[in-house]
């Protein structure tokens, strides 16, 4: 968890808005370490997470929760966490195991005719639950659904516009009726955000999704290149509604990643660029 991204975002664990769809996008970056700071950040904030592990193994966001002091095997086996390990779930549906029991939530992979239908079903079942854990004794905040990254959906060979209804009725279910949160990350293929690419693809699942969310954090490359000691920029905007209007704020930092967190600068505050 990173306590200067909370200082930006104005959030603690202790107190966050509620009913946010979070945006993290990249482009010719990286922007994964935000997804392991919400992921630690709701976890100590003690609410119910579903994560949609589309891009690495359990093992993968383990080692990595670890060096931010989280550990999601304890999360799991409290029922706080509920985890859907894509890859595992992929390859055992593409390549058959004799005694693997196979989770339908990636039924779309057998047959794309169906969409994401499972999918939000298996969301909607994990944050639908009960919220005392397997002992009856915990008693968890609100629901949060996590999801990296959903481009991977993409190249399994579901469209654009079923991935956007997908998070829209996720967002109907998670951020309006149970008055949840929903981090999802999406991956730029295009140069510059200039370039219209192929319309079915990823730049238009960043449009729909930007549509639908209340706050973006766009990670990029620094616009001067390579920078030892800068890793790359933030644009975080805050989108919200005014009347009949709606209201938005941009705000653009450089960070550096470490180990076990991350330093966030104002643009032109660090003497790292220039």
């Amino acid at each position: 968890m990173f306590t200067e991204l909370n200082s930006i975002l104005n959030s603690t664990p202790d107190s966050f808005t509620k009913g946010e769809f979070i945006l993290v996008s990249d482009r010719q970056s990286d922007a994964s370490f935000l997804i392991h700071h919400f992921l630690s950040f709701y976890l100590r904030a003690q609410c119910k997470v579903c994560f949609l592990g589309l891009g690495q193994s359990f093992s993968h966001y383990c080692a990595i929760s670890q060096r931010l002091g989280v550990s999601l095997a304890q999360a799991k086996e409290k029922g706080q966490l509920i985890f859907l390990e894509g890859l595992k779930e992929s390859l055992s549906i593409l390549i058959p195991q004799e005694g693997h029991t196979e989770n339908q939530a990636m039924d779309f992979l057998r047959d794309p005719t169906v969409g994401l239908r499972s999918l939000y079903k298996f969301v909607q079942s994990s944050l639908n639950s009960s919220s005392s854990g397997e002992d009856g004794t915990e008693e968890w905040g609100p629901s949060v659904l996590l999801v990296d990254d959903i481009s991977v959906l993409l190249s399994l060979g579901v469209s654009a516009r079923a991935v956007l209804d997908f998070s829209h009725y996720c967002k109907a279910t998670v951020c309006s009726q149970l008055q949840g949160n929903m981090v999802m990350l999406v991956r730029c293929d295009g140069e510059d955000e200039g370039d219209d690419g192929d319309d079915e693809g990823s730049e238009l699942l960043l449009r729909g999704l930007t549509h639908q969310c209340s706050l973006t954090l766009h990670v990029q490359g620094l616009p001067t290149g390579y920078c030892r000691d800068i890793h790359g920029q933030v644009e975080v905007c805050w989108r919200r509604r005014q009347g009949d209007g709606q209201h938005t704020q941009k705000k653009l930092f450089q960070y550096k990643v470490n180990d076990k967190g991350a330093s966030f600068f104002a643009r032109g505050t660090s003497s790292a660029v220039l």
